[in-house]
């Protein structure tokens, strides 16, 4: 389910499993459309999917993006005796709804942010004096990554209070806003598999929203990533076990909300640990694009193993490569952008340690064309971060497209980092 980068990623590994007959990707993009049947259907409208899985015997449906899961469309497979990877809406409001992820991490001992939660204009100046700058201002609902500003003076806080609750900038989404503390130290992505009640965690990955290099200009659903993250402590994956994942899906099920699927936490690792920063419902985009091709184990016998609750006997096997992703995206974005726009150098890029994700493609005649903002993640393997790194930006080098910009600096840190060391 899905047309975006994630979901190519996620296709391209089910693919390479001997025992899938047959792959269908609702509603896919040109790159999906070569290893999966795409359908154009409306992913919406979860009883529109549910029968065509049955019409068509699918035996494992993976959902890729939040909105179909936070609209039910796991619970109307469930219901028919359909499996589904993918968190029940309940569930899924652990993304659908920041402010009762806040009230999860609570009931659960997560540590995170302090906040307040405000639904008028005067709630919410008032809890910025309570909190200075920098603050983080939320929209609670979903808001296609764009719904979070972290504002560094007390006008542009005010500013996205007011988007959110005057303007209505993201509809009903915005009609409750979370206002947070500013966590200061590295970011980090960790996607964790579950069957509700045993959680398997794949190898963390770093993200980065900024549309420009050095992290400027504004928030975007994130312009490239890269793993290993070899900045953080060696035991964090084991904190972020213990201190987030396991209460947080212990609580989620003693609330009603059992969870199947993939729950990712973007973690702020600060001098008291980790803290978690946002819960999302599904696969991370771009990280999975950096995650999965560093997977050596089969991803559809983990997924399946989560939908029949016995992902106790899997530990999946990484190869110890790094891989770097770049996104390349169309001019403007995050904001206007034109689609159609003819791509090229597809197969020049697409070397030996290299897979080209797409995300925002359509076919168009005999070309591939631009249909979004994020066009495509381009990942690479190397022996280590440099290596990956700089596989990825020559094979960036041979794509164009009218107004395709990316970002020059990604992993560049790292990378400069891990060299230091050796």
């Amino acid at each position: 389910m899905g047309g975006g980068g994630r979901e190519h990623a996620l296709t391209w590994k089910l693919a390479q499993n001997p025992t899938v007959d047959k792959l269908f990707a609702v509603p896919g993009n040109a790159g999906i459309a070569e290893v999966a049947q795409c359908e154009p259907l409306d992913i919406s409208k979860p009883s529109v999917v549910a029968d065509f899985v049955e019409a068509n015997g699918v035996d494992l449906t993976v959902v890729g993006p939040e909105a179909p899961l936070v609209a039910g469309l796991a619970d109307e497979l469930g219901e028919r005796g359909l499996r589904v990877f993918g968190p029940s809406m309940a569930a899924a409001r652990i993304e659908g709804s920041k402010a009762w992820a806040k009230e999860i991490m609570i009931k659960a001992g997560v540590p995170t942010a302090r906040s307040e939660i405000v639904t008028t204009l005067e709630d919410g100046l008032s809890a910025l004096d309570r909190f200075g700058t920098p603050v983080v201002v939320k929209a609670d609902g979903l808001a296609a990554g764009k719904g979070v500003t972290v504002a560094t003076t007390r006008a542009g806080a005010e500013q996205a209070i007011r988007e959110c609750l005057i303007d209505l900038a993201f509809g009903d989404a915005g009609t409750t806003v979370v206002i947070e503390e500013f966590l200061q130290g590295e970011e980090l992505s960790i996607l964790c598999l579950t069957d509700g009640r045993h959680v398997l965690p794949l190898v963390p990955a770093q993200d980065f929203k900024r549309a420009f290099d050095g992290d400027a200009g504004p928030n975007t659903g994130g312009m490239g990533s890269y793993s290993p993250v070899p900045s953080v402590p060696a035991d964090i994956v084991d904190r972020a076990m213990t201190e987030v994942f396991e209460p947080t899906i212990r609580t989620l099920d003693a609330a009603g909300a059992p969870y199947v699927g993939c729950l990712y936490a973007g973690l702020m690792i600060t001098a008291d640990g980790p803290k978690v920063l946002e819960f999302n419902c599904r696969f991370g985009d771009p990280e999975t694009q950096a995650v999965i091709p560093r997977l050596e184990s089969d991803l559809a016998e983990l997924l399946l193993a989560c939908t029949e609750t016995n992902l106790s006997y899997y530990k999946p096997q990484w190869t110890r490569d790094a891989c770097v992703a770049v996104v390349a995206a169309s001019g403007g974005y995050p904001g206007k952008y034109r689609t159609g726009v003819p791509i090229e150098g597809l197969d020049e890029a697409a070397v030996h340690g290299v897979e080209v994700f797409h995300a925002g493609t359509a076919r168009k005649k005999r070309r591939i064309v631009t249909a979004g903002g994020r066009v495509l993640a381009v990942a690479a393997l190397g022996d280590d971060i440099a290596a990956a790194r700089s596989r990825a930006y020559e094979a960036v080098a041979k794509i164009q497209f009218e107004g395709m910009h990316y970002r020059k600096d990604i992993a560049e840190r790292a990378a400069a980092d891990q060299g230091g060391r050796r």
